[in-house]
């Protein structure tokens, strides 16, 4: 058995092996031999203080340690039972590997491009402001998670086996410090090779990938669903996984119009705020320049205002504002940051969650009126700018002293920015909420309220507005005994990790009512 040290270890020596081994030696209970072997099983930055400080967990061995690739047993599934998984995501991507562990047949119906392809609608919208509904940076081959950042940061085991879904990460390709790191991190340069790895192995043991298959409806009976039609084609489907992200409103509405039950749920609405990352080193760490072993310096702020929650929300350290638009005549941004995290910008969500006494002008819509609300205010700042992707924005301290911003500064934003009182096109209880926040925030964080930062419109898509209601147990709909709603789109994740996770539970749900 390894003996477990915590030992602190400042930047400068990080990467000196001599010092770390004694600091084990000075920090174990036990004598240690001259010559033992270590591993780093947990590592965190603990930058409350002056001085900066790594904090490891370290594992002593006393034998040499065998470096081993965790393998998992994915069967030949290519004649047997198939379940259909709608959505390419890592929610539908993580339920099709667990299928393939059960001797389960998946097939994945994905309304967008693989990887490769959908890297073009990607440039199309960066550059020329078009549109693709069906492969943008949410959907197409592994998801919004694909082309935005990479954060891995759930740790609650309630929702599963973390170390096994990291494990599979790894085993397609993620860098193992991602079994280390406290806050791990894979980077949008590296995802899409991880999930073509994925769907290989997906393919080379018998299941199936089944790219630009757009689902146009559903046929019921009362409590199943008989077919499915895809691009035109009517599908005997016994058994459907339904994984198409936060973002699919074709898919609420095909629902309801097939009087499958929805609920309406509370998501979250705001901005995209945007600092140079010098400054957020500087305030983080205390340092300029920052330690070349230190990553760029991120942050988290939360705070109440009139009973709402207002927090900063998928902060990119080193990162670049995306537009994350779904259909023409709409503003969505999104934040995303590569491995090396080393753009000169740090930009974050900055957004207040809303609910039924927010959007209750869009009742009519009864469970999608959330869903109304967010589609109404991308729309209204997309007619605010310019008929372009380019963002409605405003500096910082232009927006909370209610003044249009003269110039904008330089953002990572490719698609470009244009001054535009945010006041005038976002719902009075969101500006409300959203400068009591900021001005929150700046008691807490040093020199954060500053002209020199931006805000850019809109950051809506923080989770899905509408839950599928299912079973706790079996993960079936509550009716509908052939669906499983699963992932952020259903209402049961929110990020990568947790969206496989909640695939695998379903997967294995699904197993264990023994699929016909």
């Amino acid at each position: 058995m390894p003996i477990t040290v915590e030992i602190k270890v400042s930047p400068s020596e990080i990467e000196n092996e001599i010092f770390i081994k004694q600091e084990i030696r000075n920090n174990c209970k036990e004598t240690l031999p001259e010559k033992f072997f270590y591993t780093i099983a947990r590592r965190n930055i603990d930058a409350r203080a002056k001085s900066i400080w790594y904090v490891l967990k370290i594992e002593v061995h006393f034998t040499e340690i065998t470096q081993t690739k965790v393998e998992f047993n994915f069967k030949n599934v290519r004649n047997e039972k198939e379940v259909y998984i709608i959505g390419a995501g890592p929610c539908g991507y993580f339920a099709a590997l667990h299928l393939l562990r059960l001797g389960i047949k998946p097939i994945v119906i994905e309304r967008g491009k693989d990887a490769q392809k959908r890297r073009r609608d990607l440039k199309a919208i960066q550059q020329e402001g078009i549109v693709n509904p069906h492969s943008n940076y949410c959907f197409g081959e592994g998801g919004a998670g694909t082309y935005s950042d990479g954060k891995l940061y759930t740790r609650s085991d309630k929702r599963g086996n973390i170390k096994d879904v990291l494990n599979l990460l790894v085993y397609h390709g993620a860098s193992e410090e991602i079994l280390v790191d406290v806050h791990p991190h894979i980077g949008s340069n590296k995802l899409p090779a991880l999930v073509q790895n994925i769907r290989k192995t997906i393919i080379e043991h018998g299941g199936e990938v089944r790219f630009d298959n757009y689902l146009e409806d559903l046929e019921c009976n009362s409590d199943k669903i008989i077919n499915i039609t895809v691009n035109g084609t009517k599908i005997k489907a016994e058994n459907i996984i339904l994984c198409t992200g936060h973002s699919a409103r074709d898919i609420f509405e095909l629902l309801a119009r097939n009087k499958i039950e929805i609920d309406c749920k509370e998501f979250a609405l705001g901005v995209r705020i945007e600092h140079s990352q010098t400054l957020i080193d500087e305030v983080q760490y205390k340092q300029n320049p920052r330690h070349p072993n230190l990553p760029a310096a991120s942050y988290s702020l939360a705070c109440q205002v009139n009973n709402k929650g207002v927090f900063s929300f998928c902060m990119c350290p080193g990162g670049l504002i995306v537009p994350a638009s779904t259909s023409p005549g709409e503003i969505v941004v999104n934040g995303m940051s590569l491995s090396r995290r080393d753009s000169p910008f740090a930009n974050s969500g900055m957004v207040t969650a809303v609910d039924e006494k927010d959007f209750s002008a869009f009742n009519k819509f009864g469970s999608l009126q959330g869903m109304h609300y967010q589609k109404s205010i991308e729309q209204k700042v997309f007619n605010a700018g310019d008929g372009t992707q380019r963002a409605p924005s405003q500096r910082l301290m232009d927006f909370l002293n209610n003044k249009v911003s003269s110039s904008l500064p330089e953002s990572s934003y490719i698609p470009g920015l244009c001054s535009v009182s945010l006041q005038s096109i976002l719902p009075k209880e969101i500006i409300t909420r959203l400068k009591d926040g900021l001005i929150e925030f700046g008691k807490k964080q040093p020199r954060y309220l500053t002209n020199e930062a931006v805000l850019v419109a809109t950051e809506s898509r923080t989770s899905s507005p509408v839950k599928i209601p299912r079973d706790k147990l079996t993960c079936q709909h509550i009716r509908i005994k052939n669906l499983f709603p699963a992932g952020e789109g259903a209402g049961y994740a929110g990020g990568i990790l947790s969206a496989a996770l909640d695939g695998i539970r379903v997967a294995e749900a699904l197993y264990q009512l023994k699929v016909e």
